[in-house]
């Protein structure tokens, strides 16, 4: 499925929205999950923010009245998340804007998570967002509209090593928004994919991130791994959502949005080097084919 990528053909002004929208957004307490909520709120959209903890989200209930509905919301409870969706849509009467924010990065090499570490990571960064998508379909579909939107990261397209699982979940996120969004365009439901690079949000945490029970023969190479991560540039979240309101006031939105100055280059250097490295291989390649098989 392709999707209209240059902002400059939509007609859309960064941050001007034609009427107030509504919102579902999961992962309100803190991290860009917060910095949007609050964004969204000021323009004058309403929201049904969500978090594990209600308390942790109580001051947008004080500061913007009946903009905002809270909901606790584990996305790894799917019954909770029927119920919180189901909640916002009668309380709002429509959902223009269900986006997936929850989520955590695991520590750990390859070799040293288990498979509850890897799969307790996937609970929250896969199928809790699926979970949210499933519930939130059949209302989308109701509405003949609606804009689904996942944070997923630079990191859906590239890999670091010690956060590898992590990198795994986004490269699987990616490929199920792509192949949600060709099958939800028949319904008028759009599907977009904020890739955001290195921000200075609550992100790295000791909340954001779990540590697997590490092995001493990695610990030079991760002490080292993180002494170069801490020398990165980071962008500053409350810049970001100007960006994210010209995606979704957009006729046509991206399927795909870089959110930073730093994704492109990286993503480049990438594909490239894959490109090198398949092309240099491709007479092995073509041999493997072998003749036509006939049916």
């Amino acid at each position: 499925m392709t999707q209209q990528q240059n902002p400059a053909d939509t007609g859309a002004t960064p941050g001007a929205a034609k009427e107030h929208k509504v919102w579902f957004i999961t992962g309100t307490s803190r991290g860009f999950g917060r910095v949007w909520t609050e964004a969204v709120l000021k323009r004058g959209d309403k929201v049904a923010a969500t978090a594990r903890k209600l308390e942790s989200i109580a001051d947008f209930n004080e500061k913007y009245g009946d903009q905002v509905l809270t909901l606790p919301l584990d996305v790894t409870q799917p019954e909770q998340v029927n119920a919180a969706v189901e909640q916002a849509y009668a309380h709002f009467g429509r959902l223009d804007i269900v986006l997936n924010n929850a989520g955590y990065s695991l520590v750990s090499t390859i070799e040293e998570a288990s498979a509850d570490d890897v799969r307790a990571l996937y609970e929250t960064n896969i199928f809790g967002p699926l979970a949210v998508i499933k519930a939130a379909l059949p209302l989308l579909r109701k509405q003949g509209y609606g804009h689904i939107l996942g944070t997923s990261s630079n990191l859906g397209h590239i890999t670091f090593p010690v956060i590898g699982y992590y990198c795994s979940s986004k490269w699987a996120f990616e490929a199920i928004h792509e192949s949600l969004a060709a099958e939800v365009a028949q319904f008028g439901i759009k599907v977009t994919i904020i890739e955001p690079g290195a921000y200075a949000t609550e992100f790295g945490s000791q909340q954001s991130l779990k540590f697997a029970e590490g092995q001493e023969l990695y610990a030079d190479f991760k002490a080292n791994f993180f002494k170069r991560l801490g020398t990165m540039e980071r962008g500053d979240p409350e810049a970001t959502p100007e960006a994210l309101f010209a995606v979704v006031d957009a006729e046509n939105p991206p399927l795909r949005f870089h959110l930073g100055s730093h994704n492109l280059p990286g993503v480049r250097e990438a594909y490239s080097e894959r490109l090198h490295e398949w092309e240099a291989w491709d007479a092995v390649s073509r041999a493997a084919q072998g003749e036509p098989v006939q049916h």
